[in-house]
């Protein structure tokens, strides 16, 4: 049989200085790497939820439209990024790093940086797309025509 060397206990416990700096290597790699996709997250935060408020502004107009049987508009500044409802004094504004398209109706374009979505009491609406962007991500705040719905598309 082979001779069998034993190893003393002292060489056996800890690490070496070379596993060690491997092992920060590693660890310095992987937040550099997290870190953007972290950061990102919060401005996707952001984005979804301005995509949430416009839609609930799009909604408690069409919902006032029909309770109280008159026009309602919803009026949204794509330049400044805010948006408000008629009778409402208050200016709802979207976070900076958000930017806002809108697609409707040529008649209710208000100058070149501002446009409205008109709902009627019948619930319909003149319909249109409110389009939230922010780095590679987007949302679609889709407003139907004939029915008014208001519908949040990823």
């Amino acid at each position: 049989m082979g001779r069998q060397q034993k190893i003393s206990p002292a060489r056996q416990a800890g690490f070496t200085l070379i596993e060690l700096l491997v092992v920060l290597v590693i660890m310095a790699m992987a937040y550099a790497l997290a870190s953007p996709m972290i950061s990102s997250g919060v401005s996707g935060t952001e984005l979804k939820a301005s995509a949430r408020q416009l839609a609930a502004g799009l909604r408690r107009a069409r919902s006032e439209a029909v309770a109280r049987r008159h026009e309602t508009v919803l009026t949204v500044d794509v330049e400044g990024r805010q948006f408000q409802l008629s009778g409402d004094p208050r200016v709802y504004r979207l976070p900076k790093s958000v930017a806002v398209q809108l697609f409707t109706a040529e008649s209710e374009l208000v100058n070149g940086s501002a446009g409205a979505i008109r709902f009627f009491p019948d619930g319909g609406s003149t319909g249109g797309r409110i389009t939230v962007t922010s780095l590679q991500r987007k949302y679609d705040v889709d407003i139907n025509w004939l029915t008014g719905q208001v519908a949040i598309l990823d």
